[in-house]
């Protein structure tokens, strides 16, 4: 059995939402990354972040970068996968949600996220062409 550790990024690291967005596009640019899960105070998790939402959610409508929080920006219900997991129940994770990017969570913390990136290095071809189908088609 193929397991979300098995294919997902290891070293995955929290953002806390108090921080600024600016702050969050310097840590994405030193872990060569597009997305960070945003914790709380307790280092839970509350919400993802991505370089989109940095530019189209906040610079492109004339946000300061350097005011605005990853909790601010952070919508909508967390997703995550529990590293155990088969890999059939990220793929519906994401698929059911259309997401392309997942963390990973052992023992109530962070290990890791998976991305298309990671599913295309270990996935079937099919497998492939079903999460592409799912998640980017209109509905």
């Amino acid at each position: 059995m193929t397991t979300a550790a098995d294919i997902m990024h290891s070293g995955a690291q929290w953002i806390d939402q108090s921080e600024t967005l600016d702050r969050a596009a310097q840590m994405m640019s030193r872990l060569n990354v597009g997305a960070l899960p945003v914790s709380d105070a307790n280092e839970r998790l509350c919400g993802i972040i991505t370089d989109r939402d940095i530019v189209v959610g906040c610079i492109a409508k004339g946000q300061d970068p350097s005011k605005v929080t990853c909790g601010d920006m952070a919508q909508g219900t967390p997703r995550w996968i529990d590293a155990n997991a088969d890999v059939s129940e990220v793929l519906e994770e994401m698929e059911t949600h259309r997401i392309k990017r997942l963390p990973v969570i052992e023992n109530k913390k962070l290990v890791g996220m998976i991305s298309e990136a990671d599913l295309a290095q270990h996935l079937s071809d099919g497998q492939i062409a079903e999460f592409v189908e799912k998640v980017y088609a209109r509905r």
